[in-house]
């Protein structure tokens, strides 16, 4: 409100002074004579100062006009002049606006759209490292790959945008299946840019295919250093690098070597099961009893397993079967009521021949847990005893049908591996095998049940005694024989 008064009243006061001053020029005597081709004007104080306004807004007039002759003769001429900015800068906003349309093109799914606006933005703003991403993005989705190769390498060209193209690609390679290639693109990307979180997780999944371990156990490093690992994953996933650097060993000429990175690997993850059983058999190798037993021991207390036990079963390969049982108590006190260690101590009595305490050391195991390894040994055990065939083939029928117990199980696609391997055979995850019940339980056959009812039937009447055929009998013969026989080193059964 004040300022408005102010403003008012400086007004006022400037159309008083005006009026003052024309007052004054038209009461004052004299002039301006002017003589023009023999004629003579004699021009008032008023009429002068009108005048010279005049003849200053032609001189204005006059050099506004030559100015914009001189730049209509520079345009003509292609020099850069303010006619010129203002056709740039049209041309520059229409560029850019065909440059967001073609943006939500290719977000839409628009393929065809993005590439024709992708084609205009190229054109109106002449600005490849902003245009030729998207003319590559959007020729892949049309499906023109040859486009969008092209375009990359134009990409790989600039250094602005060389990680873009480089890993564009990389990601054509790993589309085309080319991951020779594609682990060397996603070398050369890292080295561009070695904070990059998701060419170090791609470069780390190829390296793990072409099992290049020190390259992989390189890559893991830059991802503890980028602060995109714990350090606890970290020690678990480059102790199984070690390992299966290691297992990549086992010829003659390396086997210190291997050692070496089997007891690394070990270093880095105690409970690693497959690394604790190498670096046993590594000591074992160097005649270092104890430290094989304290590395066995320690992974039985993170998880026992029969690998656990088939390693240290190594360690005294001449003992008798009562000498493996007392030693084996270093182990069996661990875990009493585990499942694991029950079953290798009903597996040891068995051996031994007590198969009273082997019925005892497996307990309740074959009610509330039974699978076909349980079923096996009780096969054994009544074998022992003396029960008659019928109650034997009961049992191993049951097997048969059983599910196999805990195995080697992928996190990820759940596939049931053979034997532990640092990358799933089946979805090729790193690290994902843990030692697990499947959650659908493999059995031995699907059809047991059906194939052998008699003697499943027998196993509920184990008082009635049926005559078997020859086959069964040497089948029963054999597979008892088997679980009976005595397990030297590195036999120890894993029914």
């Amino acid at each position: 409100m004040l300022w408005s008064l102010l403003k008012i009243l400086v007004f006022v006061a400037i159309i008083g002074l005006l009026a003052m001053g024309a007052g004054y020029l038209m009461e004052s005597s004299g002039g301006v004579q002017i003589t023009v081709a023999g004629t003579e004007y004699t021009l008032g104080p008023l009429q002068s100062v009108i005048a010279l306004g005049i003849l200053v807004f032609a001189v204005w007039l006059f050099f506004k006009l030559l100015t914009l002759l001189i730049a209509t003769l520079k345009f003509l001429n292609g020099d850069e002049t303010a006619l010129t900015r203002y056709f740039d800068r049209s041309r520059e906003k229409r560029g850019y606006q065909a440059l967001a349309d073609g943006l939500m093109a290719l977000a839409s799914g628009e393929g065809r759209v993005a590439m024709t606006k992708a084609n205009k933005a190229e054109k109106l703003l002449n600005k490849p490292e902003l245009t030729n991403l998207l003319v590559a993005q959007a020729a892949e989705m049309t499906g023109d790959t040859k486009k969008a190769s092209e375009t990359y390498k134009k990409l790989v060209a600039n250094n602005a945008t060389r990680f873009v193209g480089v890993r564009g690609i990389m990601k054509q390679k790993l589309a085309e299946g080319d991951d020779e290639t594609a682990r060397k693109l996603a070398e050369k990307a890292l080295a561009l840019k070695p904070r990059h979180e998701e060419t170090q997780d791609v470069l780390l999944n190829l390296q793990t295919k072409a099992q290049d371990w020190a390259g992989a156990r390189s890559t893991l490093s830059s991802k503890l250093k980028a602060g995109y690992l714990p350090r606890d994953v970290f020690k678990r996933r480059d102790a199984v690098l070690a390992l299966s650097e290691a297992k990549l060993l086992l010829d003659d000429t390396a086997t210190v070597e291997q050692q070496e990175h089997a007891i690394e690997a070990n270093r880095l993850s105690p409970d690693l099961v497959p690394a604790a059983a190498m670096a046993a058999r590594a000591y074992i190798e160097k005649g270092k009893v104890r430290a094989a037993t304290k590395i066995l021991k320690k992974a039985w207390e993170a998880q026992p397993h029969p690998d656990l036990a088939h390693a240290f079963a190594e360690i005294a390969p001449d003992e008798t079967p009562e000498q493996r049982i007392k030693r084996f108590t270093a182990l069996t006190r661990i875990h009493p009521e585990n499942m694991e260690t029950r079953l290798i101590l009903a597996e040891l009595n068995i051996v031994a021949e007590d198969f009273p305490e082997a019925r005892r050391a497996l307990g309740d195991v074959v009610e509330k847990q039974g699978d076909a390894r349980a079923y096996t040994l009780m096969a054994a055990i009544e074998r022992g005893e003396g029960a008659s065939d019928a109650v034997v083939q009961g049992w191993l029928a049951k097997a048969l049908n059983a599910p196999r117990g805990p195995q080697w199980v992928c996190d990820n696609c759940h596939d049931i591996q053979a034997e532990w391997a640092p990358v799933c055979q089946n979805c090729g995850s790193f690290d994902t095998l843990s030692w697990q019940t499947p959650q659908t339980p493999e059995i031995a056959t699907a059809t047991g049940v059906h194939m052998l009812p008699l003697i499943v039937g027998a196993l509920e009447d184990q008082s009635e005694t049926e005559e078997a055929s020859d086959t069964e009998e040497v089948e029963v013969d054999e597979v008892i024989d088997a679980s009976a026989e005595p397990v030297d080193a590195g036999d120890e059964k894993r029914a």
